[in-house]
């Protein structure tokens, strides 16, 4: 089924100039619940060329010794791995989508963080796609016809400990505001405004994950207001602070 893909994937592509791959996979950020183990992430192609696609797991340790720090499993059994991607080798194909469905293992005492990279790449024989290297050498002088960017993406996953507990205490001092989890499991600070009173006047949206344990400080100016969405699991709450 792959080789027929790859096949039809460079017969439609031939005599004409390509954009490449250009992939998608939707979100930037997932949560896994306490009492779930899996979760399906998409992985859309919107370009014009097949997409061959590895996907990598790293976990993200926290551990306030300075910034965090990525940590591979790769070396481990699959069975000893906390949290495997299965496929790790994607064939998408022009338009097509694909999907990756990722499975927890770990313990789930405490909230943990994996980073998960989707990365186009030229495949070579053996490497995990299945195709031989006349394949590959017509795979690759394809994209040489035009003018090609092979981007890869990534997206954190937020692994909620089996019992979750929120506790979010916001503050108003004099010139800031401050936002504290006293909870186990991330909180998300979503559509973050900072607009003049009248509203017509704005900062770009942003959004802010606050870790277990962590406070953060927010300007507080007069004369703007601050509002977002406060995120607790599935529980959303409208926030309003004025400057």
């Amino acid at each position: 089924m792959k080789n027929l893909l790859f096949t039809l994937a460079l017969a439609l592509l031939a005599g004409t100039v390509q954009a490449g791959p250009q992939i998608n996979v939707g979100g930037l950020y997932d949560y896994l619940d306490g009492g779930t183990s899996t979760l399906l992430k998409r992985v859309r192609n919107l370009g014009d060329t097949t997409a061959f696609v590895k996907v990598s797991v790293v976990e993200v340790i926290h551990d306030g010794q300075g910034p965090a720090r990525e940590i591979s499993h790769e070396h481990l059994p699959v069975a000893e791995r906390p949290l495997i991607a299965s496929p790790a080798r994607l064939i998408v194909p022009a338009g097509g989508m694909q999907a990756v469905r990722l499975l927890y293992r770990g313990a789930r005492e405490q909230e943990r963080y994996f980073r998960l990279r989707f990365v186009p790449v030229l495949p070579e024989h053996g490497d995990g796609f299945a195709i031989s290297d006349e394949e590959a050498e017509r795979y690759e002088q394809e994209l040489k016809a035009g003018v090609n960017i092979l981007a890869g993406y990534g997206s954190l996953l937020f692994i909620r400990p089996q019992q979750t507990r929120y506790d979010t205490d916001i503050a108003e001092l004099d010139s800031q505001f401050r936002v504290s989890n006293q909870g186990n499991a991330t909180v998300v600070l979503d559509h973050f405004n900072d607009c003049d009173r009248s509203g017509k006047q704005c900062a770009v949206a942003t959004k802010h994950h606050i870790r277990p344990g962590v406070s953060r400080l927010f300007a507080r100016a007069p004369g703007r207001v601050y509002r977002f969405e406060l995120i607790e699991g599935g529980e959303r709450r409208r926030i309003e602070i004025k400057g």
